[in-house]
């Protein structure tokens, strides 16, 4: 029977790219996001080449990711894969002047909407001795920028937490990974901008940006690796995209 990948946020971005790419390979998916009408649209694509099983879910509230786990099916309930992608950025002010809300969402999106996925999902995977993490983090959980405040510091607790669950799954067949993008077109910015079409487009101007495909295709390698690989982290770019000199205040 073909293995089956439980993806968060897959109503858009890079985890619709994954769901595609998945199908594709003919995986069993199970596809959750806060969006219905997307999640039904995506169930109609893909419901044709592979086995669905999707329904909204906001990984925010630990009690009905419980309930959501729980209540698979039996034939989606061996899940061989979690990609934890659902996150966000919020905002681009320094953090003199964000807003508070802002970064409560990002905290409770891009990390604790992580660590509940994981907790419901990872002990079946102990138990069957097998099974892959695959979390979605940044280079921002890296390289600082100006206004990366909030978001950064959640992508580095996502790249701090995937090594410690290797460190905890020593002994075990459970592999973990972080994958970590660069700048990559999709309704990130539009999201970080709160729906401003033209602050959103203005990041990717000129400039030749990853793009979903491009993350997806980096989750399957990493995914359909021999069982005895394990890939700790995925750093992934795009040619445009490099490091630069400290920046220097010559005012102070």
């Amino acid at each position: 029977m073909s293995q089956i990948t439980f993806i968060t946020g897959a109503t858009s971005g890079f985890g619709a790219a994954c769901a595609r790419r998945f199908a594709a390979e003919g995986w069993r998916l199970i596809l959750c996001g806060r969006r219905q009408e997307r999640l039904d649209a995506l169930r109609a694509e893909l419901s044709t080449i592979a086995p669905v099983y999707a329904f909204p879910l906001d990984v925010r509230d630990e009690a009905a990711v419980n309930a959501a786990v729980v209540a698979l099916p039996a034939e989606f309930a061996e899940i061989d894969l979690l990609v934890n992608n659902a996150g966000l950025a919020l905002g681009l002010e320094p953090a003199q002047r964000c807003h508070m809300q802002d970064w409560h969402d990002m905290v409770d999106t891009n990390i604790k909407g992580l660590l509940f996925c994981t907790r419901a999902i990872l002990p079946g995977m102990v138990e069957r001795n097998r099974g892959h993490v695959i979390n979605i983090g940044s280079v921002a959980g890296t390289y600082p920028y100006p206004g990366g405040n909030a978001y950064g510091a959640t992508k580095a607790f996502v790249k701090q937490f995937s090594r410690n669950l290797r460190a905890d799954l020593l002994g075990t067949r459970v592999r973990v990974t972080n994958i970590e993008p660069g700048m990559a077109e999709s309704e990130f910015s539009l999201v970080r901008f709160k729906g401003d079409d033209g602050k959103a487009a203005q990041v990717y101007e000129g400039a030749h940006p990853l793009q979903s495909e491009d993350i997806a295709d980096t989750v399957f390698w990493a995914a359909t690796r021999p069982p005895h690989v394990n890939i700790n982290s995925v750093e992934v770019m795009p040619v445009c995209q490099a490091f630069s000199a400290f920046a220097i205040s010559r005012d102070i």
